[in-house]
């Protein structure tokens, strides 16, 4: 059995916080979804990026409210210098009119329901973690190899997603590891939706339904679990 297990210390630094959780089993690879499966996917990623704008008030990226709440919580935690909450990546390339492209399906659904909900989702193979995946504050050390890069670490103090082997995605959510990235083969899914606005939990709710439906739709999956973590509800099973 693996579980997801948030940490005391993440909730010390953000009592408030809720994770929508959406575990998918039996996903079908790439090569097996139907192309007019495949379109979809394609089409809502587009209009996600369309839609991103209703978000964005400012040019300045910093100075737009879903990207501002995230910049404050990284004052929280040590992060690596220039780490940033993903969906303030993402919002940044909108911005600059250089739209999301596909990447593989189940990474394209979770960007799509990122975009047009302005929050961070990630997803991660539950067959590629080595037991448990926790949310907490690390003493540093854990192995982690950036997608496309060397080696890098975390920082003493740095809140982490990690699991026996090392990290899974550092800074929180701003960089997953190639070790347990999603892949055109993956059959086992932990996708994750954080949010630090206690004023976004319908939007929280909404998104994580988005996310269940389209992985359930589009790539045949069974919803083995989904659920909105917080505080007084901080574990869940995710395999058996």
């Amino acid at each position: 059995m693996k579980q997801f297990v948030t940490e005391e210390s993440f909730w010390e630094l953000f009592p408030e916080a809720q994770i929508g959780i959406v575990v998918a089993h039996n996903m079908k690879p790439t090569e097996e979804v139907a192309p007019e499966d495949a379109a979809a996917i394609a089409r809502a990623l587009a209009e996600a990026n369309g839609k991103a704008d209703q978000h964005l008030e400012s040019n300045t990226i910093s100075q737009n409210e879903v990207v501002a709440v995230w910049r404050d919580a990284y004052q929280k935690f040590k992060t690596k210098k220039g780490a940033r909450c993903s969906i303030e990546n993402l919002l940044k390339r909108v911005l600059k009119g250089n739209p999301v492209g596909s990447i593989t399906p189940s990474v394209d659904i979770y960007n799509t329901v990122s975009l047009t909900h302005a929050l961070p989702v990630g997803g991660e193979d539950i067959d590629a973690m080595a037991g448990d995946i926790r949310l907490g504050i690390t003493e540093g050390g854990d192995a982690f190899r950036p997608l496309g890069e060397e080696d890098a670490p975390t920082l003493e103090g740095e809140l982490c997603y990690r699991d026996d082997a090392g990290a899974i995605c550092r800074c929180w959510n701003w960089r997953d590891g190639e070790r347990t990235a999603l892949t055109d083969d993956s059959k086992k899914a932990f996708l994750i939706i954080e949010s630090v606005d206690p004023a976004r939990a319908d939007d929280l709710a909404a998104a994580t339904d988005q996310l269940a439906a389209m992985v359930q739709q589009y790539l045949g999956a069974d919803i083995f679990a989904k659920q909105i973590v917080t505080r007084d509800n901080p574990t869940m099973v995710i395999d058996e």
